[in-house]
C-alpha cells in the first residue's frame, strides 16, 4: 500500500495487479497522476497474462480480500488497475459496503445515454480476443452498440503491458495508440465517443483525443468523476444548509 503525497485521507483505494512495466504519470499506478491522495493494495501473483489472457477465476477471492482491506483501511469507494476485472464487477461490489467500480468500461451507460441513438461507443482494449462477452456482461454492457478494437498487432503497447517488459518507449506506445484509434474511427462514422478500457492508456488520452476530435474516455476520468462525488466542493455556509 502507499499514498500520495498530498496531506488528506484517500477517499479512492485501487486494486493493483502485479505487474513491473512503469506507471508513468497519468497511469493509474501513479500517484501523482492524481490530484488527491489514492490508496492501493496490490495483489501478488495476478499478473497481467492470467487476469487478461486467462481470466482466471482462482484470482477472485484475493481481489475481494483487497477490497475489503481497503475498506478497512476507511476509502470510500474502490477501482482496479485493469478494466478486464469487469468480469468480477458483481462479486466485488457484493463483498464490500461502498462502491466498485472494477472498469473504465462501465462508463459506458453514461456514453450511451449522451451520444445521438444512431451513434456508437467504441472501446479500444489491450488484446481484442481476451474481451469476452462475459467482461461486458459483467457491467452490463453487452446489449450497448460497441464497436471494439485491440493493441493486438501494436508491438510496443503489447510487450510492455501485457508481456510485462520492465521499460517503455511512450512515443511508440502514443503513435501505436492513436493508429489504432484512427483506423477504429475509420471504420465506422457513426462512433461518437471512445471509452479506453486498458487503465495504461490513460497517459495517452489527450493525443488520442487531439487526433479524433471525439470525446475519450478512461479510468483517470472515472476516477476523478467518482471522487467528486466524496468530496463536494462547498458552496454555502452550514447555517444556510
Amino acid at each position: 500500500m502507499s499514498l500520495n503525497s498530498i496531506d488528506a485521507p484517500p477517499l479512492i483505494g485501487i486494486i493493483m495487479l502485479d505487474t513491473v512495466f512503469p506507471r508513468i504519470p497519468g497511469d493509474i499506478g501513479n500517484p501523482k497522476t492524481f490530484p488527491f491522495p489514492v490508496l492501493y493494495n496490490k495483489v501478488f501473483g495476478a499478473s497481467s497474462k492470467r487476469v487478461v489472457i486467462e481470466a482466471d477465476a482462482k484470482l477472485l477471492q484475493s481481489f475481494v480480500n483487497a477490497a475489503k482491506q481497503l475498506e478497512k483501511d476507511g476509502v470510500k469507494s474502490i477501482t482496479t488497475s485493469c478494466g478486464f476485472l469487469s468480469i468480477f464487477q458483481q462479486e466485488l461490489s457484493n463483498s464490500v459496503d461502498i462502491p466498485v467500480f472494477s472498469s473504465s468500461l462501465i462508463q459506458a451507460h453514461l456514453v450511451n445515454s449522451i451520444i445521438r441513438s444512431d451513434q456508437k461507443i467504441g472501446i479500444v482494449t489491450a488484446v481484442r480476443q481476451s474481451l469476452t462477452q462475459k467482461h461486458l456482461i459483467g457491467v452490463d454492457i453487452e446489449r450497448f452498440p460497441l464497436v471494439i478494437t485491440g493493441m493486438d498487432k501494436s508491438e510496443e503497447f503489447r510487450s510492455v503491458f501485457v508481456n510485462g517488459k520492465d521499460n517503455i518507449d511512450m512515443d511508440q506506445c502514443c503513435q501505436e495508440l492513436i493508429i489504432v484509434v484512427e483506423e477504429l474511427v475509420n471504420s465506422d462514422q457513426n462512433i461518437g465517443a471512445i471509452i479506453l478500457e486498458c487503465t495504461n492508456m490513460s497517459p495517452f488520452s489527450a493525443a488520442i483525443q487531439n487526433r479524433v476530435g471525439l470525446p475519450v474516455f478512461d479510468i483517470v476520468t472515472l476516477i476523478d468523476y467518482i471522487y467528486s462525488s466524496l468530496k463536494k466542493r462547498g458552496f454555502c455556509s452550514q447555517e444556510m444548509l
